[in-house]
């Protein structure tokens, strides 16, 4: 189902939105419909349903499945299989996510039609802003947007992450001329291939056009942040090339320069010395409302895992309102948020029936239980990491878009276009109220994940893993691990994940005698056990800082228990939490660390030879 939107017909756009949302029930039967229909002859869905799939065959024969399920179908069209094992209509690419299978990155099906939903929902954003902020049309945004690296199946299909592909494609390349969205980096800086020198020019682009820059923002909160760094570290450079009117011979890539050229026309020694009074000042608080005073918001994801950068963002703004715009995956665009000026402790998305059929499993939050002993705040409600009970434990029935109750939390099931079917996101959600007919949800958090720092995902099992593997190294010289947990840090940029250790010395060991080198190769042998996307993000992104071990005295844990308990936990039940994001929890262990140890070098992109990982 293709639908159609022109984000300069603010009003038809919004009569749109009314549409799909009243008649949200009516729109899901009809996706659902198109999609068994076209894809019936599917080897998938034919070896299920037969020739004649409806609903209630769909329901009752198509199992709920994750990505190891589907996962052989999509390998083999990436060996050069057809795309009628899952699809009609032909694979154009993989999308790479973030997440992982097997320590790589999980690969899943797109279609050319499947650009123009995303293109639909990247409309629908332009009016459902300019409804809650007036005069975006007076001026630019300076969106620092980024590509990353593809590569080729043996079938020669192209792999890449989601939002390369959207901005590699005609759709955005060839996108019609918006007064309400026009963006301070020419494509040629998007499209760059050297992130660095893609975040020097789309930075010297906006400063070049600060006072046309209306909002600014990134995809993510820890991108945006990443990029006030960049900023911290070469903002000297940025005013001696704004002072000359040149551009540092560093940046080498031909496009990329002729297009900052093409806006970098002359020298400027009242901006340049404007820029430099700012950021050489004794405080960045506030830089960036400073540095674009004309700024309404700033655009970035700051729900599920990004929540933790809300205060620093908070700093860096001058408290500018935080808008988090839309709900997506490499699965499938979901959803928008209508209302986009909220706290971002109470975003809400709503799905759009047009997307794909949407499913929602029931699942239970026992927090009241306190069954880990442990809770997380997530925007802003309280959680506990692993304290969800299946759906399956629920009976397994899914309800439709239309029948979820408020208040009630659900795991997101979606079959969509592109050739998956019943497939679990991963995501839990809570129904928080509804626009019309259509549902809105909060993002609670991620299924089984425990750290995150960027677009990593590091679960329970990840983490036992690794730390497992590293231990290894240190008790054949006396020392063993009795206790563990972990924190994402995020207080410095970029953020690090943070271990902490509590060691039990035999013999003649004890802390004086633990080696520095000894616990950085620990550090290092946790870095190089977790999956592809973390080695990556620390390697070669540089997104994610080294890892940490922090040993603290004998007792922590005991005192972390008391803690938990004193804040409600079961004795009888507690299990010490393998990460914490409580400040008090985190401060108490802070208390009693004798000895910091950092990795000093960057985990192996690929696994060594001969690698048990």
């Amino acid at each position: 189902m293709l639908i159609s939107c022109n984000p300069d017909d603010i009003d038809g756009s919004m009569k749109l939105v009314e549409d799909l949302t009243t008649n949200a029930n009516k729109y899901q039967q009809q996706v659902l419909e198109e999609i068994l229909t076209q894809n019936a002859e599917t080897e998938y869905l034919q070896g299920l349903l037969g020739e004649k799939p409806n609903k209630a065959s769909f329901k009752k024969k198509v199992p709920i499945v994750d990505y190891e399920d589907v996962k052989p179908y999509i390998e083999r069209i990436a060996n050069g299989e057809s795309s009628k094992l899952i699809s009609a209509q032909p694979i154009s690419e993989l999308l790479t996510s973030s997440g992982t299978s097997g320590g790589q990155p999980k690969r899943m099906p797109t279609t050319a039609d499947d650009l123009d939903r995303k293109t639909f929902l990247y409309n629908l954003l332009v009016p459902v802003m300019n409804k809650h902020v007036d005069g975006l049309d007076q001026g630019k945004s300076m969106y620092l947007l980024f590509i990353k690296s593809e590569t080729r199946t043996p079938s020669g299909l192209t792999a890449r992450p989601v939002l390369t592909s959207y901005y590699k494609s005609r759709n955005f390349i060839n996108r019609p001329f918006n007064r309400f969205n026009v963006y301070t980096s020419p494509d040629e800086t998007i499209l760059c291939s050297d992130s660095k020198q893609s975040m020097y020019c789309q930075l010297l682009c906006g400063l070049i056009q600060r006072d046309e820059v209306l909002r600014v923002g990134a995809i993510f909160a820890s991108a945006f942040l990443r990029a006030i760094k960049f900023l911290e570290n070469y903002w000297q450079e940025l005013c001696s090339n704004i002072r000359t009117g040149k551009l540092s011979d560093w940046i080498t890539d031909t496009s990329c320069r002729n297009a900052v050229m093409s806006i970098h026309r002359q020298p400027s020694l009242e901006l340049a010395n404007l820029i430099e009074s700012e950021c050489g000042a004794k405080s960045w608080e506030g830089i960036v409302k400073r540095l674009w005073p004309r700024t309404k918001f700033i655009d970035v994801i700051v729900t599920g895992s990004m929540a933790q950068y809300i205060p620093t963002l908070e700093f860096y703004s001058g408290r500018l309102p935080l808008v988090s715009t839309m709900y997506a995956s490499s699965e499938c665009y979901f959803g928008i948020n209508l209302n986009p000026l909220s706290k971002p402790s109470d975003v809400s998305y709503t799905l759009l029936p047009n997307m794909a059929y949407f499913e929602f499993l029931p699942v239970q939050n026992n927090h009241e239980e306190m069954v880990q002993g442990a809770s997380v705040q997530c925007n802003g409600d309280t959680a506990d990491l692993n304290c969800w009970k299946e759906g399956e434990e629920l009976g397994g029935k899914t309800v439709d878009l239309v029948e979820v109750m408020l208040g009630q939390y659900y795991e997101l099931i979606v079959t969509t276009f592109t050739g998956l079917y019943r497939y679990r996101v991963g995501d839990i959600l809570m129904a928080t109220g509804f626009y019309n007919n259509a549902p809105q949800f909060r993002f609670i958090q991620r299924r089984n994940v425990v750290l995150s720092i960027d677009t990593d995902k590091t679960s329970e099992g990840d983490l036992l893993n690794a730390v497992t593997k590293a231990k290894l190294l240190i008790e054949p010289l006396g020392y063993l691990l009795t206790e563990y947990t972990s924190y994402a840090d995020t207080s410095s940029i970029p953020g690090h994940y943070v271990l902490f250790w509590e060691l039990k010395f035999r013999g003649n060991t004890n802390i004086s005698t633990l080696d520095a080198s000894i616990m950085d190769n620990c550090c290092h042998k946790v870095e190089e056990s977790l999956d592809f996307v973390y080695r990556r993000l620390r390697s070669r992104d540089k997104s994610v800082g080294p890892l940490e071990i922090r040993v603290v005295n004998h007792g922590a844990f005991d005192a972390l228990m008391d803690f938990f308990v004193s804040q409600g936990s079961s004795v009888n039940q507690y299990k010490t939490p393998r990460c914490i994001k409580s400040e008090k929890a985190i401060e108490i262990l802070n208390s009693m660390v004798v000895r910091c140890f950092f990795c000093t070098k960057d985990p192996f992109l690929e696994p060594k030879t001969g690698s048990q990982m």
